[in-house]
């Protein structure tokens, strides 16, 4: 379970325990769902204004949004126990809206063609490692410290990314993203499912939020992974 203090559940019925872990995951893809639209919405309209360009130019500005993004990422993650839902839900909403800032670039980049196929493809993985996550039998428990090494290891040379252009490099960045985000999506769902039975009933809505957000990483990030090496670039 991690960081989540766990609960006894030898009181629910299997009927109970099945509605209480259905209810947790569709409330956490729920509001995957309502992140990953507003992040579309919000790109699709700031890639038609000037701040799209100024971001795609200015590295530094880029830099700044991510360190608050980052900054939203900690906090929500690292204080689920101790944030209200409503200031879980301003937060996860605040930063799929920044998200899509951040993003507005691609639209300019990509073909949207190109865009809209690696979207349709990711969620396909995305939902494929999903199902495989919560319906497996095997524990995935032993992949989280090899899963969180890479992690750090793609946003270091992401990092790096921003300031240093190498074709080698964004390679490198692309197949490791793969890999490293396809094998979180399958942890997490696997995790989330363990959680649903261990968070106090009071505070299932903050730990949703949580739960949304580590999800709606792992996609957003598999999609970028996939778009360096499927999207087609504007002339």
């Amino acid at each position: 379970m991690g960081r989540y203090d766990s609960l006894s559940d030898a009181t629910l019925s299997p009927t109970a325990t099945a509605e209480r872990v259905t209810a947790f995951l569709r409330a956490v893809y729920g509001w995957m769902a309502v992140g990953l639209g507003i992040t579309a919405i919000v790109a699709a309209y700031i890639a038609g204004t000037n701040w799209a360009v100024m971001i795609m130019t200015n590295r530094w500005l880029l830099f700044a949004l991510l360190i608050v993004q980052l900054g939203a990422v900690v906090t929500l993650s690292a204080g689920a126990s101790r944030l209200a839902p409503g200031t879980a839900t301003l937060l996860f909403l605040g930063y799929s809206a920044l998200t899509g800032v951040t993003l507005s670039y691609i639209l300019l980049v990509y073909t949207g063609e190109s865009i809209a196929t690696t979207f349709v493809v990711t969620a396909g993985m995305f939902g494929a490692l999903a199902v495989f996550g919560t319906t497996t039998s095997r524990s995935l428990a032993g992949w989280g410290q090899f899963l969180f090494m890479g992690l750090i290891g793609v946003v270091l040379a992401s990092l790096v990314g921003l300031f240093w252009h190498n074709d080698a490099l964004q390679f490198l960045l692309g197949f490791a993203g793969v890999i490293v985000f396809t094998g979180l999506t399958a942890y997490d769902a696997q995790r989330l499912k363990a959680l649903a039975l261990a968070v106090p009933e009071g505070q299932a809505g903050s730990y949703a939020i949580a739960g949304a957000l580590s999800l709606y990483l792992n996609f957003v990030n598999l999609f970028l992974s996939l778009l360096r090496f499927t999207g087609g670039r504007r002339d």
